[in-house]
């Protein structure tokens, strides 16, 4: 698929971040959107802004926690394209929360999004998909399907489960002609963090206001924009397998040359910037 111009484009998660930017991208490229997202607001600046690009755009409001309403995106789709070439599963949130104090509501409610909306947004799409003469499904995962941190354990569970159910659909549609494309992002600055529910960050000797900007100025080092051109360059170009940002690369190449103790590694240096970070009155 060496060009989105006129292709059908389906974006989840598109009111923010990097889905907003993706629709901005695949709108410079000449493809039709249908722009999904729970915060409507957001989406409807998505819209304008992508409209004011050229782009043929349609939006519904969609909860990608529900499987019901990915078969109503489904459906939205096919009556306003017949088919569609390109499904893009953006949609995610975040959690911080240690084990100890995590809360079985607050976990199903980011599987729910984060892992079950791709598989549920995989299946209701699937069809449509494998009607057209090629086609493209995108999971957004994460460097931390790989490298795990404290406080992200179902975050990073979530982001794995993807990681591993891409791999699988992979083999599954080899024969077909739709392409999987996992991406595997580092830091990237967008509101997920902001957005997160947080329960405890004790463990962070920090304060919820220091995590998030501690986040957003020292951790993230790529942009939603950014992240939005390369993951379309690898939908361009055939790839399967993306990783976004140095973090993301330097993480991927520990943990395939010392599995065992990459993630400790990691997690020593993030303390050591965490510790550099701290100005003295801050508490957590």
């Amino acid at each position: 698929m060496t060009s989105l111009h006129g292709r059908a484009i389906v974006i989840t998660g598109a009111g923010s971040g990097i889905g907003r930017q993706l629709a901005f991208e695949c709108a410079r490229r000449g493809a039709r959107l249908l722009l999904a997202d729970i915060d409507q607001s957001g989406l409807d600046e998505t819209c304008t802004e992508a409209r004011a690009l050229g782009a043929e755009v349609e939006s519904r409001q969609v909860d990608t926690g529900s499987e019901t309403s990915i078969a109503a995106l489904a459906a939205a789709a096919q009556d306003t394209f017949g088919a569609i070439d390109v499904l893009i599963n953006n949609a995610g949130v975040g959690l911080v929360a240690p084990v100890a104090g995590l809360d079985s509501g607050d976990a199903h409610w980011l599987m729910n999004i984060n892992f079950w909306g791709v598989v549920h947004g995989c299946r209701a799409f699937l069809p449509q998909l494998k009607s057209r003469p090629e086609a493209v499904i995108v999971n957004i995962s994460s460097i931390f399907a790989m490298i795990s941190v404290p406080t992200q354990s179902i975050y990073n569970a979530s982001k794995a489960a993807v990681r591993a159910f891409s791999d699988a659909l992979r083999e599954e549609l080899r024969d077909t002609p739709v392409r999987v494309l996992c991406v595997h992002p580092g830091g990237i600055r967008t509101n997920i963090v902001n957005h997160a529910r947080v329960t405890d960050t004790a463990m962070l000797g920090m304060s919820v206001a220091t995590m998030r900007k501690n986040f957003l100025e020292k951790m993230a080092p790529t942009s939603a924009a950014d992240a939005a051109l390369a993951i379309v360059r690898a939908i361009e170009s055939g790839r399967t397998r993306l990783l976004i940002g140095n973090d993301a690369r330097i993480a991927d190449l520990l943990f395939r040359l010392a599995p065992d103790s990459a993630a400790k590694w990691i997690n020593q240096h993030l303390r050591r910037m965490r510790g550099r970070n701290r100005k003295p009155e801050q508490k957590p």
